[in-house]
């Protein structure tokens, strides 16, 4: 059941991205990338409002983010293995040069972003920490600058 719920949840937010798309990607591949970092980024938005009080918690909505965030973190390895670029690609050559640590730096966020808790406003914001640590540590290393 955990994995259907994954895997629709997946694809409701893959139907959406073309509204968030980033403008001038030529490169089919970069495109998806972004799409998933995207995912990533609308659901720390929505569980990052929610923790500092500038949205209502809402336990349906922050499990809706979780489950969208987790999927999509969990397809960051296999969307990078290819080392394909663009030129608003913000993915630094260094993924590719490292991929192992890249790829260990990915599977902590699909770790962190399951462990939230979205059960209860405490909860989101006691487990919301390990989340952004997790996006920070490989956008300091592996993510140019715009």
């Amino acid at each position: 059941m955990k994995t259907l719920t994954r895997i629709c949840a997946l694809s409701l937010v893959l139907l959406a991205l073309p509204a968030f798309a980033k403008e001038g990607v030529t490169n089919p591949t970069v495109k998806a990338r972004m799409d998933v970092m995207q995912v990533i980024r609308g659901g720390m938005a929505t569980l990052g409002d929610m923790a500092s009080g500038k949205a209502t918690f809402d336990a349906a909505r922050a499990t809706e983010a979780k489950t969208a965030m987790a999927a999509a973190a969990a397809t960051i390895v296999p969307a990078f293995q290819a080392p394909e670029t663009d030129p608003v690609t913000e993915a630094a050559p260094a993924i590719w040069e490292k991929f192992d640590d890249f790829s260990t730096k990915a599977e902590s966020l699909v770790t962190a972003a399951e462990a939230l808790n979205t059960a209860s406003l405490d909860g989101l914001k006691g487990s919301l920490g390990p989340v952004g640590a997790s996006c920070k540590s490989c956008h300091e290393a592996y993510r140019l600058s715009k």
